[in-house]
């Protein structure tokens, strides 16, 4: 195929097509129509060497247009777009020669940063392989503000602690070396506070909730510095002026939860004492935590996890699994409440056996997960039950580290062996003690964990989290009033207590138990309607409450894990979906590597495609990455959840296809880029016929990129 053209695609801001071979006129007149709202710029380098470039609208980004770039590569490589004809010149042999851009032309260098943790990367890994849908690991604080409201104060009190603390400044920008090395965090020296002024007139709680839902499902960009946006909406009239709610959202990418009231705490102060700064930067910061995490040896934490890690067959979900169609989409919510009385009830039991509140919850937890087991007749008695636990992070041995405002939490693995005959108390202390070895190891993710142990999709580590979200401490010593409170009250001011919305973790299901200002503890759950439908959700919810409700009546000694099963007696077992794992695409290796650190190519297979199609392309091209392609076309979400592994190890990795995989293959190469890694070059020719000339195209445009790559 002499005439045959081959693309190179660098996404970023803005794209631009790199296109090696003779130009057709009509094809290209085409492609221009098409890029016209891009305002396209064709500079030619020789006869058979352009570029396109592609322009974006100001406050436009290259995503709000997806896979237009991929779409313009697989009109200018399909051999049937010139119907036979040999490609024409024409007037396109007129513009100026400039000269050939390398990649650097289209990407900014490397930003100087610090590697961002394990947690960080599979926050950011979630986000890029989610399906369409509410935004996953957005959390949430809200509360009413009552009395005035001075707009400058606010704006001043939120810059000043934005001034203070370096995780509101922070942002993901790729990392150095060929194809990057993962996501770094580059804290920048000014930040604009991301506080939004919005008139609001309710007429109801749903309104608020749907505001605050509005601002969940805005998504973040990671390469933006500030995690956390700010929402100031009027209320209600009062007696010293209009009443107001504030709405905090962060990404858990850069914070959590407790951070988000640490800062809460520190811009009530600053907004009492005038919007004055609370002091210089804080330490430690988020770059000693990533400095401490990076100096861990992590020798001892694989030891211990080769022990501690669940095995394959442990059972992860409180419900028996069915075949059947999907229920529904999206997120369920549902929550109950043990009354303060119920909850004293439950912790004073706890005490009594020995163990934390929280040790109550996992206990409940490992029974239904037994009793599920039970139900589907998995593996001999006892069984083993694995679900995800959230830790601290903050005890760790980094001076500070209490104060951190940070992305500390971190869900871990806990697997228990459930044996209905042992006593309810051994099961309590085993719980205990395998939480207490998890602190040892805050630190480690889980993604860690499961790749050591050569897990995949298909024996997940767990499928349930639960968080126990420590008590509020007393506001002031011996009960005293918060000096916060009197500070506030001297501007008339009173803060209602914050409320929390979860954020989202992609599981099937997660639990957050905390305890609510009046005592009782509640707890919520959301679950992912693919897998739970709400009924089931509401059910497994249900049975919580009424384990913690009912075994505080069984004595600390005597009781067996049978006795504390016959609680549930003649309830059904919740059902789930069953997670059709043999239609996820999975990588097949054509060739493997020449040696470690070469990296990956991923031949995306252009629709309708047979399944050999890039056999050919394996024997053709010579460079020394490795080859790899899907065992089936599929979408961009599909190939993301493909790559995990190798995104996860920061290998490097281009994209390339046939024509007619342009479009799938640029919009992966987006979405990687938009989340804090380098955007993969993406490499288009031949056709998936089968001929030899095909794959020698490929292989052609390939080299081309790696060659660009270098440059």
């Amino acid at each position: 195929m002499d005439d045959a053209i081959t693309v190179v695609i660098a996404p970023g801001t803005p794209p631009a097509l790199d296109l090696v071979g003779p130009l057709d006129a009509p094809v290209m007149a085409t492609a221009l129509v098409m890029a016209a709202s891009c305002g396209p710029k064709l500079r030619r380098h020789t006869a058979t060497h352009h570029t396109l470039q592609l322009t974006c609208r100001p406050g436009e980004r290259p995503t709000d247009r997806p896979s237009l770039a991929g779409r313009l590569a697989d009109l200018l490589t399909d051999p049937a777009a010139r119907d036979g004809r040999p490609a024409r010149p024409g007037p396109l042999a007129a513009l100026p020669q400039q000269p050939a851009p390398g990649r650097a032309a289209h990407l900014a260098g490397p930003a100087p940063g610090l590697p961002a943790s394990a947690r960080q990367r599979e926050i950011l890994l979630d986000t890029i392989t989610a399906p369409p849908g509410p935004q996953l690991h957005v959390g949430q604080l809200h509360l009413r503000w009552y009395g005035p409201l001075d707009r400058r104060r606010f704006d001043a009190a939120w810059q000043s602690v934005t001034d203070r603390e370096a995780v509101l400044r922070a942002a993901f920008a790729p990392g150095p070396g060929r194809g990057g090395s993962g996501p770094v965090v580059r804290v920048h020296e000014r930040v604009e506070a991301r506080v939004r002024h919005a008139p609001y007139e309710p007429d109801g709680q749903a309104d608020w909730a749907d505001v605050l839902r509005g601002e969940r499902e805005r998504s973040f960009e990671p390469g933006r510095p500030g995690p956390l946006r700010i929402l100031r909406a009027d209320g209600e009239p009062g007696a010293h002026g209009p009443d107001a709610r504030i709405a905090l959202t962060y990404h858990q990418a850069l914070l959590d939860a407790p951070s988000v009231r640490a800062l809460l705490r520190a811009f009530l102060r600053a907004y009492a004492a005038d919007g004055r700064p609370a002091g210089g930067e804080r330490r430690p910061g988020i770059p000693d935590h990533l400095r401490w995490v990076a100096g861990q040896d992590p020798g001892p934490a694989r030891e211990f996890w080769s022990r501690a890690t669940p095995p394959a067959d442990a059972h992860t979900l409180p419900a028996a699994p069915v075949a059947g169609p999907v229920p529904a989409t999206g997120y369920g919510h549902t929550r109950v409440r043990l009354n303060p009385s119920e909850a004293a009830r439950l912790r004073g039991w706890a005490a009594a056996c020995g163990v934390p509140e929280s040790t109550a919850l996992h206990a409940a937890w490992a029974l239904q997960l037994h009793r599920a087991a039970a139900a589907t007749g998995r593996g001999p008695v006892p069984s083993t039950v694995a679900f995800g636990v959230t830790v601290s992070g903050r005890g760790i041995l980094l001076d500070g580290a209490d104060r951190l405002p940070g992305p500390l939490g971190n869900p871990l693995p806990l697997s228990v062996d459930v044996d209905p005959a042992a006593p309810l108390t051994r099961l309590l202390t085993d719980l205990r003690d395998r939480a207490l070895g998890l602190s040892a190891y805050e630190w480690v993710s889980a993604g860690q964990i499961s790749r050591r142990a050569g897990r995949s999709a298909r024996t997940p580590l767990t499928e349930t989290l639960l968080t126990f979200e420590r008590p509020p401490a007393a506001p002031g010593p011996d009960g005293a009033a918060d000096p916060l409170d009197e500070e506030l009250a001297a501007s008339d001011v009173r803060v209602a207590p914050p409320e929390t919305v979860e954020a989202l973790t992609g599981l099937p299901f997660a639990l957050t138990a905390r305890h609510d200002w009046a005592g009782a503890l509640v707890l919520t759950a959301d679950s992912d309607r693919t897998r739970l439908s709400d009924a089931e959700t509401a059910r497994i919810l249900g049975h919580t409450a009424l384990l913690l409700r009912g075994l505080p009546a069984a004595g600390p000694a005597g009781t067996t894990v049978a006795d504390a099963l016959a609680l549930l007696d003649g309830l059904p077992v919740p059902d789930a979906v069953a997670v059709p794992y043999e239609s996820v695409p999975a990588l097949v290796t054509l060739r493997p590597a020449a040696h470690p650190g070469a990296g990956t190519v991923l031949l995306v297979p252009p629709p309708q495609a047979p399944d050999d199609c890039y056999a050919a392309v394996a024997r053709a091209h010579r460079g020394p990455q490795a080859l790899v392609t899907l065992d089936a076309p599929a979408g961009a979400t599909a190939c993301l959840a493909a790559l995990r592994p190798l995104l996860s190890e920061a290998e490097p990795l281009l994209l390339g296809c046939f024509s007619g995989g342009g479009a799938v293959a640029y919009e992966v190469a987006e979405r990687i880029g938009a989340q804090g890694w380098r955007a993969p070059l993406v490499s288009i020719g031949g056709s998936a016929d089968g001929s030899r000339a095909s794959a020698r195209d490929l292989a052609r445009a390939l080299s081309a990129a790696i060659r660009q790559e270098s440059s």
